[in-house]
């Protein structure tokens, strides 16, 4: 049978009195640093102002020695900065105090019902409270228990010890409660970055699936040439050798197997309820008719192509369409009434596709998750080893350009 190990344990006492302390918070939220950047040095000159009354008070006992007084001093005033210490090591500025509470009454026994002065208390609190909201429940359980053996070793009035017992218990309990709550925020938070990245990894598989059953259609179209124009070369070639002609014939049953083993691919890829895709797919020629759709649905989008375009592979126009398509429903859901112009020019290194929309003049849509558009454009443009940014502008819009290769898939 498993071992559990149980709160309250010889373990945890260890921890608590030799073990390693616990480490520093990573980090605060932002409400805190507000609040801490205000109260501590509140805090500060109120622990520094009562040292300062305390060493009054004990300086001040005539039937005491100059030594002692001094002495009592130290160590009363001495716990102001153990509040401090207590936010970064809880443990080793609780085993301070607890000696300190030993140490103040050593040698001292004034008539007053308190055996320490106001610091030493207050500063006793705020240690015990950083060790209830750090430490586990069993080093918490051992911690009061520990703090209570001074109060009742040296507190003369019963009724004032059981006060202090029930103040140091509420205290450990609701720092107990603290420290859950903190935990469970910070397991959630841990898991909701969690789900984020999956579903960002989940995205980019999705995307890369559908990218897959598009680039199908662009590269079955050419195998089925090969293939046609192996098996017509006998009839369309005069004078072919039975060599060439039984070298035409494999080349035709090679395209062939290549185009099923891409179908059973497809297969693998492809969702049950995916529709079947009898369409061509869309390119460089369908970009007017896809800009007529943005206008007629408001966007106030303009077309420019630096004509003669020079020919390109199918897939790099399927991938300069999708762009076009991602870009203008991004500008129309994120930047409702700016002007989007997008333009398209042959250069050295390929196809260039710019689409950049000005600051929006309506209120933007509220983004639902991570979506498939970015992800889809970087996905498209990494396959054919194209080059890709969307950034914001200098104009507070945004532009997505991409250098696409004049030829098709590397």
């Amino acid at each position: 049978m498993e071992n559990v190990k149980r709160p309250g344990g010889l373990g945890d006492l260890r921890r608590l009195l030799i073990g390693a302390d616990y480490p520093p918070v990573r980090s605060a939220g932002r409400r805190w640093r507000r609040v801490r950047a205000f109260a501590v040095p509140v805090l500060l000159l109120a622990l520094v102002g009562l040292a300062g009354a305390s060493y009054e008070y004990l300086t001040d006992t005539r039937h005491l020695a100059a030594n002692t007084a001094i002495l009592l001093a130290a160590v009363g005033t001495a716990p102001a900065a153990l509040a401090v210490l207590a936010s970064h090591l809880p443990l080793m500025a609780w085993r301070i105090a607890l000696v300190g509470l030993f140490l103040g009454v050593a040698g001292h026994a004034p008539p007053e019902p308190w055996p320490w002065n106001p610091v030493q208390i207050l500063a006793f609190l705020a240690v015990l409270w950083f060790v209830a909201v750090r430490a586990d429940v069993g080093v918490s359980a051992w911690c009061l228990a520990l703090s209570l053996l001074p109060v009742w070793m040296y507190v003369p009035n019963r009724g004032n010890a059981w006060g202090v017992t029930v103040l140091l218990t509420a205290i450990v309990l609701v720092g107990d409660q603290v420290r859950r709550r903190r935990s469970s925020q910070r397991a959630l938070a841990e898991q909701a970055e969690l789900n984020q990245l999956e579903q960002a990894r989940r995205t980019v598989l999705q995307e890369r699936t559908r990218i897959a059953r598009e680039m199908h259609d662009v590269v079955a179209h050419s195998m089925s040439m090969i293939a046609v124009r192996a098996e017509t070369a006998p009839y369309r070639v005069a004078d072919l050798t039975g060599p060439a002609k039984d070298e035409f014939t494999e080349i035709a049953a090679s395209a062939r197997t290549a185009l099923d083993d891409m179908r059973r691919l497809l297969s693998v890829l492809r969702q049950a309820d995916d529709p079947a895709l009898t369409a061509p797919q869309p390119g460089l020629a369908e970009l007017g008719p896809l800009v007529d759709d943005a206008r007629a649905s408001g966007v106030d989008v303009h077309l420019a192509m630096e004509l003669p375009l020079r020919p390109v592979g199918e897939a790099s126009a399927l991938t300069a369409y999708r762009i076009v398509q991602e870009a203008l429903a991004n500008a129309a859901r994120y930047a409702p009434g700016a002007r989007v112009d997008v333009s398209l020019a042959s250069g050295g290194q390929g196809l260039r596709v710019e689409v950049r929309n000005g600051r929006p003049t309506g209120r933007p849509a509220r983004p639902e998750g991570p979506g498939h558009g970015l992800v889809g454009m970087r996905e498209r443009v990494a396959i054919l080893d194209g080059e890709l940014t969307a950034e914001p502008s200098g104009d507070g819009g945004f532009a997505v350009t991409a250098l696409l290769p004049d030829g098709g898939v590397h």
